[in-house]
């Protein structure tokens, strides 16, 4: 499958400081897509978290007929520590299950990408008692990324 010319244009263009006033933080991974998530899922799951869904985007295209770099996505959380977050601010639901992707820029460098908790915490007005409830993200995207 081919990748049409400005597909290619702009997956050359992509960086991880494109988003860096988003909220977004990016992480440069020492390991494919594939194995980064999947040290990520395993990560997740020794600390007690729900992985509810992983996404394959690139292996979806592939099956649509299309290709792109290999992008996956890992769905976690805890209802423990989300519901209060929900109870606190409820449009936080829309952030949350807590979300990790993991993509291959037009260098062929692999990142991992997730909400800032901060970013969380001021886009739906979070008490700042409540953030430690996402803060481990942080830790478990380094960790999966080394």
């Amino acid at each position: 499958m081919k990748l049409l010319p400005w597909i290619l244009m702009a997956a050359a263009a992509i960086s991880p400081d494109a988003s860096a006033d988003n909220g977004v933080v990016n992480v440069a991974s020492s390991h494919s897509v594939s194995e980064t998530i999947d040290r990520l899922e395993s990560l997740a799951r020794s600390k007690g978290l729900t992985v509810f869904a992983r996404i394959d985007f690139s292996g979806d295209a592939t099956r649509a007929g299309l290709a792109m770099p290999p992008t996956q996505m890992l769905i976690f959380g805890s209802p423990k520590a989300g519901t209060p977050l929900m109870l606190a601010a409820p449009s936080v639901a829309i952030d949350l299950p807590l979300k990790a992707l993991a993509w291959q820029d037009g260098g062929g460098r692999v990142w991992v990408s997730y909400n800032a908790p901060e970013y969380l915490k001021s886009r739906h007005g979070l008490p700042e008692a409540l953030l430690p409830n996402i803060a481990g993200i942080k830790a478990l995207v380094e960790q999966a990324a080394q």
